[in-house]
């Protein structure tokens, strides 16, 4: 992340190209097309008041091109060509020497004053050493080879031209493909449409224009999808191969296989002058049922050649072979038509694009999912392989996974109108924000998915790509004609299109050129705090109980920023530096009380990092595991104070101060337990260290059930929030509960008198063990020991009135009805499953309960499954007690083994447990 405008390399060529210009008068005879730009090189130079971009640039290879969208934009604008001569001849170039073909010989008689030495040529075979060559779209002919030869060795091209009165003449003809100027500037990712692009007079903007307006689609596809699906009915992705999705967000992409919800797992893609399809698993290439569709695709990606399908050594030949074309097993290479590979690819990256660019055919299976799990804290989008090819393509395969089923086909005809495209939907909701148009049901229905796809796509951080520049410019342009929704608890929001602009806002707040300028659009009540400067925070960390957050007292407003010098030992150490204790993420759809993420991470590479957050936060540092540092200091620059108290450091008269710090977020730091509520819950809290001792006291206790030191390797954090992502609350680090709960956690007197089942029960999850836990059957169930054991031993509550579960009568009835339904395991869960536990508990006290924790701790081979588990549990107990309870066990419908009541059968039996009276 930067707060800073990002620098585009391709900002400097388009000033170049642009220079002394103050506008375009294009208003006259010439007729222009709209350019289509794709991949992430092309960039417009001219863009009307609709969008049509009538003059564009790029870059292929090491060469350079301008396209202008009427040849006769040539002779028109003598300045601007001599400006695109200069730079298409390459930075530091002394080639002077521009050919001009023969039919725009009015280019030359322009030059002639100029320090270029213009040529007129029949062809650019005529002359190969110029160093830029000048041509319409009309007379590339047999050059085509040659001049995209040239272009990627370095040369420059200027080509100017018009498609729609060509395909107007040839409307059975693929204007992308079979234009002829398409087939040298559409390498480069500039295609001349059958689109008129209207002409006016453009004023010259000082960065490169940008207009949610600009073209979506630069093609129906209907043609396409004919061919594709003939004599297909249905995508059969049944069975054990787990597709990843696949998002469809370039111009010239398209799905052609998606779920009944719009989720694409099939999809193709035009690239420069070549295709690509891709399926989001690679073992559906070799699918049986598919093989009509892989017929179809390979001859779709072969394009009427007959050439060879190579297919990669990993992937089987069996299904493609039937297209009728010739197959062969070999590694990627260059005189191929198609090539057909697996989404892993990490070899000839560069290579397969410029091979697609140049007109190649690209088959390429596999999933993200796996890559995803197994690369934790990277971006599935940009960093999995297949992406680094597929992403300049209009394709990216993502971690989400795809139902398995049989899906229909489209109808191309209905394929059009009713299918989602990320780029058609982003135009239609900006011209629903900016001029009011109705958005049918449809797409209505698809805003959640498209707000999805947003953040998905904003991740990509692409900034010197024009188009990924272009849609953060089309979100910006949105949020800041519409606002942001000011969520909160007493304002949800619930419409998709509420959900859509809090995620989209939240995003492109983190990578616009000018979040401060956003900002006011995006938080509307954002009042002054007083803040303290060069806050000091001292770090002493032993982190053996794997990665915690250091908390600092201070505090970031929404959007305000601050330096954080950070000692030189800890750089590029793993560390990072957290904004924002709720570390929850919600899923979107539903009702939000708050944005779906709101905290932010900054990874420490320097010893002076920026920080910020849209949502703003207390500041943490976040230690790595394994990590011992003591005696350094870190210092924020400017931060806004926090109530902030920690035992044994923080006076009472420091508190006195301390609790009415204006943050509106406090956190107590305690011997074993962190605890961050809302700030107005401890405005009153007089006697903190009070509340210290009874939650010291409370976490002994829970370090003595589970027979492990007082000092825990690691101190629990309880954080309070407005929403969290399930339940009522749920474990892990931090600890997350409703806000609500923030007032009980910090009030001693309803503790000693309510007692705190449920802050409890959760302390308890993060003490569970898998070597002792039957999951699915205890997950709610043995936390439960904790709750029970400190009500009872520090609170002085009896468990009867700590829950109402607890009591008595209703713990018999659980146990008769367990018994007299057969005793299934199905059933033996949370309530009923604690009753085991309880009468275990009522026999043999806590002391037999610690006792058996304790030599868990001793072992170190444990069984997998719960059966295993089970039976290493009823010997363990038995012999830990000095009493055979496997009959106890088996009268609960545990599997006890043979052989474990064998190894039990010299300890005395428990012949009078709770559970004969039901035998």
């Amino acid at each position: 992340m930067s707060n800073q405008p990002i620098t585009n390399p391709l900002e400097g060529a388009y000033m170049s190209l642009m220079r002394g210009f103050r506008e375009l008068d294009l208003r006259g005879p010439c007729v222009p097309s709209d350019l289509v730009l794709t991949g992430d090189h092309a960039f417009p130079l001219a863009m009307n008041s609709k969008g049509h971009v009538l003059m564009a640039a790029s870059l292929y290879g090491r060469g350079r091109i301008v396209v202008l969208g009427h040849e006769g934009y040539l002779t028109a604008f003598p300045a601007l060509v001599e400006n695109a001569l200069t730079w298409l001849r390459g930075d530091g170039s002394d080639n002077l020497s521009v050919g001009v073909h023969k039919d725009i010989k009015g280019v030359a008689d322009n030059l002639s004053k100029s320090s270029f030495q213009a040529t007129v040529v029949g062809a650019f075979s005529d002359n190969r050493e110029v160093g830029v060559y000048v041509t319409d779209a009309y007379s590339v002919g047999a050059d085509v080879k040659d001049l995209v030869a040239f272009l990627k060795a370095g040369g420059g091209v200027l080509i100017a031209g018009q498609a729609w009165s060509w395909a107007q003449q040839h409307p059975k003809e693929n204007t992308l493909l079979q234009f002829e100027g398409n087939k040298v500037s559409g390498v480069a990712g500039v295609y001349f449409s059958d689109r008129r692009g209207e002409a006016e007079c453009l004023p010259v903007y000082p960065q490169i224009p940008s207009s949610w307006m600009a073209v979506v689609l630069g093609k129906d596809f209907e043609d396409d999808l004919q061919f594709l699906l003939e004599g297909v009915s249905d995508f059969d992705l049944q069975g054990g191969n787990v597709a990843s999705e696949v998002m469809v967000h370039g111009p010239l992409a398209f799905p052609i296989g998606t779920t009944s919800s719009g989720q694409a797992f099939l999809a193709g893609s035009y690239y420069g002058k070549g295709r690509v399809i891709v399926i989001t698993h690679e073992g559906l290439l070799g699918r049986e049922t598919l093989a009509p569709f892989w017929k179809n695709a390979l001859r779709w990606l072969d394009e009427g050649r007959q050439g060879t399908v190579g297919v990669a050594q990993n992937i089987s030949l069996n299904v493609l072979s039937k297209s009728g074309l010739k197959c062969e097993k070999t590694n990627f290479r260059g005189d191929l038509s198609v090539f057909v590979t697996k989404a892993c690819i990490t070899d000839h990256m560069e290579e397969i694009k410029q091979f697609v660019a140049e007109g190649g055919g690209l088959l390429i299976g596999g999933h993200a999912w796996y890559w995803g799990q197994s690369h934790p804290g990277l971006n599935d989008v940009t960093d999995f392989p297949g992406n680094k090819v597929l992403n300049v393509m209009g394709l990216s395969l993502l971690k989400k996974t795809v139902s398995s089923g049989l899906y229909k086909a489209p109808v191309p005809s209905q394929a059009i109108k009713d299918s989602y495209h990320f780029r058609h939907l982003l135009h239609r909701f900006a011209s629903h924000v900016c001029h009011g148009a109705a958005l049918s049901k449809h797409e209505e229905e698809h805003l959640y998915r498209l707000g999805t796809e947003c953040v998905t796509y904003l991740h990509m951080k692409a900034h010197d790509c024009p188009s990924y520049k272009q849609v953060v410019s089309t979100l910006t342009h949105i949020v800041m004609k519409s606002g942001m929704p000011q969520v909160c608890d007493s304002c949800p929001v619930k419409s998709p299109r509420d959900h859509l602009l809090l995620s989209v806002g939240t995003e492109v707040y983190k990578v616009c050129p000018d979040p401060d300028a956003l900002l006011p659009y995006l938080i509307k009540d954002n009042p002054l705090m007083p803040v303290v400067y060069n806050h000091r925070i001292k770090i002493n960390v032993n982190t053996g109980g794997g990665g915690e957050w250091i908390s600092t007292g201070v505090y970031l407003s929404p959007g305000m920023k601050t330096f954080i010098a950070m000692p030189a030992e800890i750089v590029n150490k793993n560390w990072k530096i957290q904004i924002g204790c709720q570390t929850d993420r919600l899923k979107s759809g539903g009702v939000l009380k708050r944005a779906p993420c709101v905290h932010e991470q900054f990874p420490v590479t320097s010893e002076m990092t920026q920080v910020w957050n849209l949502w703003g936060g207390l500041i943490y540092l976040v230690v790595p595991p394994k990590t011992k540092v003591e005696g350094v200091e870190a210092i924020v620059q400017m931060a806004v104070p926090a109530p902030y108290y920690k035992s044994g450091v923080t006076t009472d008269a420091e508190w006195t101060l301390l609790r009415t710090s204006p943050a509106p977020w406090a956190e107590l730091e305690f011997e074993n337990i962190i605890l961050t509520v809302p700030s107005n819950v401890i405005r009153s809290l007089d006697r903190p260290d009070e509340l210290a001792t009874l939650w010291d006291a409370m976490m002994r206790a829970i370090a003595d059930l589970a027979a492990i030191p007082h000092k825990f390797p690691r101190k629990e954090r309880f954080v309070t929030e407005v929403q969290i992502s399930h339940g009522l609350m749920h474990c892990g680090y931090p600890i997350m509960a409703h806000k609500a709960t923030g007032a009980q956690l910090v009030s001693v007197d309803h503790i000693r008198s309510k007692g705190l089942w449920g802050p409890i029960h959760e302390l308890g999850h993060n003490q569970q063990r898998r070597c002792w836990e039957f999951p699915p059957n205890t997950t709610e169930c043995t936390c439960n020991l904790w709750s029970v054991y400190v009500h009872e031993e520090v609170l002085g509550i009896n468990r009867a009135k700590a829950h109402p579960n607890m009591k008595l009568a209703n713990r018999k009835g659980r146990a008769e009805g367990y018994a007299k339904g057969g005793k299934k395991l199905a059933g033996w869960d949370m309530w009923v499953a604690l009753e085991t536990y309880m009468q275990l508990q009522d026999k043999f006290g806590w002391d037999g309960i610690k006792k058996v924790f304790a030599a868990y701790h001793e072992m170190t081979d444990f069984p997998k499954d719960n059966s295993g588990k089970m039976n290493l549990y009823a010997v363990t107990f038995s012999q830990t007690v000095g009493m055979n309870l496997s009959a106890f066990f088996k009268a609960w419908g545990w599997p006890i083994e043979t052989a474990t009541e064998e190894k039990l059968s010299n300890l005395p039996p428990w012949s009078d447990n709770p559970m004969v009276q039901y035998d």
